[in-house]
């Protein structure tokens, strides 16, 4: 069985690894066989091919839908294609493991994957990655605890911060917003890099005043929070900033996490930006077609797994640009009618 998941390749010996270079896996450690871009695309997988998901944090929301999206990939493509879901840093750390050949699809904000393609923010050069889809919004939610003084980002200064997983797609938007604040991330707030769990450990235990999360709704880290916690705790507007963050990036848009979404007295006005999910540009044609097929045809199931899933729509599946569509996603998108 071809496997392009590195997880299983790092056990291989140096023999077995030259053996599937020369089987043709594109020359990276692990990585998918290189698409033949001669060939018609015609969204079949001939061959028994494992996926590796690269997701975010185990309370997150990528988690979540990363983890149904692997488990329906066998039976949408009669059992040639399986799927393997992994906790990850989430957004940059993904497409660093990606481009790596230690995942075959990876979960990033879009934001991210702008910065991937044109070699800028976290990445010095031009990455060589595609995007399968846009799929559903990500919603900044900035939390902190009542006694902490804080009502605005500005206020963050000298506090114990929470800025999210080290090279994550919530990082990059904290410290945006810091920096949007007027605030030097690096010398202006004690900054905890801090993954959700450990994130709201500390904020219930009272050694984090507040923190940064990007993740779609509801995101279970803030459920339990907010369900155990939530007299402690509120959200901070960040609406103000959207100005200077749009000025950075389009990616930047205006939303709303609802009262309703974690029981709060209010809505609370943030900023949203959306996901996409990036391959390898040399990934199969017909193994990107088929996941991306899978995650429309299957969207009702990931949905029932997390509701932000519910966002997944072929109206805007295909604005990715300037993260280009990978040929196999093109087909199957053409398929399936998307605008």
């Amino acid at each position: 069985m071809r496997r392009i998941d590195v997880r299983l390749a790092a056990g291989l010996s140096v023999l077995a690894l030259v053996t599937v270079g020369a089987a043709g896996c594109g020359g990276q450690q692990g990585g998918a066989a290189t698409d033949d871009t001669a060939s018609d695309v015609t969204c079949e997988v001939t061959k028994e091919t494992r996926v590796g998901i690269a997701t975010g944090n185990a309370t997150g929301v990528y988690y979540v839908v990363g983890n149904a999206l692997a488990g329906q990939l066998s039976g949408a493509t009669g059992g040639k294609l399986t799927g393997t879901a992994a906790e990850t840093g989430a957004s940059v750390q993904n497409v660093e493991q990606l481009v790596g050949g230690q995942y075959d699809v990876a979960f990033s904000l879009f934001d991210t994957a702008v910065n991937a393609v044109q070699g800028k923010g976290s990445f010095t050069a031009p990455q060589p990655v595609e995007a399968l889809a846009r799929i559903y919004d990500n919603y900044t939610q900035v939390v902190v605890r009542n006694d902490s003084g804080i009502t605005s980002v500005a206020d963050m200064r000298g506090k114990r911060i929470s800025t999210g997983s080290p090279k994550s797609g919530t990082e990059v938007i904290a410290n945006r917003l810091l920096e949007a604040a007027g605030l030097d991330p690096a010398k202006d707030i004690r900054a905890q890099r801090l993954d959700l769990t450990k994130t709201v450990e500390g904020i219930k235990d009272g050694s984090v005043d507040g923190f940064f999360w990007s993740g779609g709704l509801p995101t279970g880290g803030l459920t339990d929070l907010f369900t155990t916690a939530g007299d402690s705790v509120k959200f901070v507007d960040i609406s103000p900033l959207l100005p200077k963050m749009t000025a950075l990036s389009p990616a930047y848009q205006a939303g709303t996490i609802g009262r309703d979404t974690y029981r709060t007295a209010t809505d609370t006005p943030t900023i949203v930006v959306p996901n996409v999910l990036l391959v390898r540009k040399d990934l199969d044609a017909n193994v990107a077609c088929a996941i991306t097929r899978t995650v429309f045809d299957k969207r009702d199931t990931l949905a029932q797994a997390n509701p932000a899933a519910r966002g997944i729509s072929l109206e805007t599946a295909r604005r990715t640009d300037p993260v280009p569509l990978h040929r196999g996603a093109e087909k199957a998108l053409k398929d399936l009618g998307a605008n």
